[in-house]
């Protein structure tokens, strides 16, 4: 277990500030996460905070990836601790925390995702743990290296908050939720003027704060922008999108020759 890295040193490459691309995965599916862990992307994101995933699934899909030693995130239900102790021990890179509104909502997240005096509850028999094969001491060394915490900032009180919470140790990167925040911000696109500027005051206090910066765009022409923003970590599309994409797309071609 020492000697290998099923995450594939994905948080050392994110606090490098290598450009990570990745897709939210909306499909409870091993089979699904099976065909994309073998892929060229850099990430997969789970989304159990939207999508029907339960541990089992979680538990599957991340076998999928593991067996590939493709890095991968699950979106949590909630912040709660037991959320983000269900994806880590199943053997998650990291987690994206919804809703993460304060800093200390921010240092609890931190606290359930890391071993501590104050942290994830200790078990060495689960996957994350090689079931076993890796000493305390290696395992502890993992969980502190590799596991990734992102916050989701979303809400109008995170922004609010904004510099509290990414002043908070522990938390690896910022994500930006546009849709959410175009929605609580009373907008109705997330190019809209109060949206950008909102996302950008993340980008600014993550950049004083020595915090990486994620978001997801909706196509790859915003990845220019945003990129001379600061952020690293572009999660797009979705199995979903690739395919009505792939379906779309044969119809068309396959019609073109009627």
């Amino acid at each position: 277990m020492a000697a290998s890295n099923p995450h594939n040193n994905f948080r050392q490459k994110l606090l490098s500030g290598d450009c990570l691309i990745g897709t939210f995965v909306k499909t409870p599916s091993m089979m699904v996460a099976e065909v994309l862990a073998s892929t060229d992307l850099d990430v997969a994101c789970f989304d159990a905070e939207h999508s029907p995933f339960d541990r089992r699934d979680i538990d599957s899909c991340l076998l999928a990836f593991r067996a590939e030693q493709k890095p991968a995130l699950v979106r949590v239900a909630s912040s709660s601790a037991d959320q983000i102790l269900n994806a880590l021990d199943c053997g998650a890179t990291g987690v994206v925390i919804p809703h993460v509104d304060s800093p200390e909502k921010a240092l609890a997240c931190v606290n359930a995702a890391r071993y501590g005096r104050t942290g994830r509850g200790y078990a060495g028999s689960t996957r994350s743990a090689g079931y076993g094969a890796a000493s305390v001491a290696d395992n502890i060394s993992l969980n502190q290296s590799e596991t990734t915490v992102i916050a989701q900032i979303e809400d109008i009180a995170a922004v609010d908050n904004i510099d509290a919470i990414a002043a908070q140790e522990g938390i690896d990167c910022l994500f930006i939720g546009m849709m959410d925040l175009t929605v609580a911000l009373g907008a109705t696109a997330a190019t809209d003027k109060i949206v950008v500027e909102a996302a950008e005051q993340i980008c600014i206090a993550a950049k004083a704060n020595n915090k990486k910066l994620g978001i997801f765009v909706p196509d790859i022409d915003s990845i220019e922008f945003w990129r001379s923003r600061g952020v690293t970590l572009f999660l797009m599309a979705s199995d979903h999108s690739f395919i009505k994409q792939g379906a779309k797309s044969l119809a068309e071609s396959a019609r073109g020759n009627f």
